[in-house]
């Protein structure tokens, strides 16, 4: 992947590209005078005359190609047993998913639910248990994860068993999948 980075040093702008370790840089400009009205954004500064970059592993032919699209992750938080907040964070995900599939685009969507949010996901209490169902029918790359952690302390205060929707995978910890999540790069959004 190639990433580029213009720096405003001293008055002159250089364009630095990354790549693989390989660093290159433009010519350099006259300082700007913001008296003059002209381009005054900060961050609109780039050389004129930039040539394509292409990855020393890409043969020729391909680098004019189409951009490869963008990986869509997503995940989202429910940690309450509001069921306007469970309704809402469906609505998120089905929202996301009919976005980018739209756009001929694939989304990954994981919902974690931790805390008094389990409750989305026991199949004795979930009052969204049908809408789950559904979606996760027709929605290939939707996961449901359930905080394991949060099982045990319900199951040991309601001395009972607490059953999941067969819909959801049983996770360690709600917020540690989070945070990996996170870590690899997936979106987070908490409805």
């Amino acid at each position: 992947m190639t990433r580029l980075l213009a720096l405003l040093i001293g008055g002159s702008a250089s364009l630095i590209l990354l790549s693989q370790g390989v660093w290159a840089a433009s010519e350099q400009r006259p300082p700007l005078d913001l008296k003059k009205p002209q381009m005054q954004a900060r961050n609109q500064i780039l050389p004129s005359k930039v040539a394509p970059v292409r990855n020393a592993k890409q043969p020729a032919d391909q680098s004019q190609s189409q951009p490869q699209k963008h990986r869509h992750q997503v995940a989202v938080q429910l940690n309450t047993s509001d069921e306007t907040a469970m309704n809402a964070a469906l609505n998120n995900v089905s929202n996301i998913e009919k976005y980018y599939r739209e756009l001929g685009e694939k989304v990954e969507v994981e919902v974690v639910a931790f805390g008094p949010g389990l409750n989305m996901l026991r199949e004795d209490t979930s009052p969204v248990k049908e809408r789950i169902k559904t979606m996760a029918a027709i929605m290939p790359n939707l996961v449901f994860s359930a905080c394991g952690n949060t099982k045990e302390n319900m199951t040991r205060i309601e001395a009972k068993d607490i059953p999941i929707i067969p819909e959801a995978k049983v996770v360690k910890s709600g917020v540690v999948r989070l945070l990996e999540l996170q870590e690899r790069g997936w979106s987070y959004v908490r409805p």
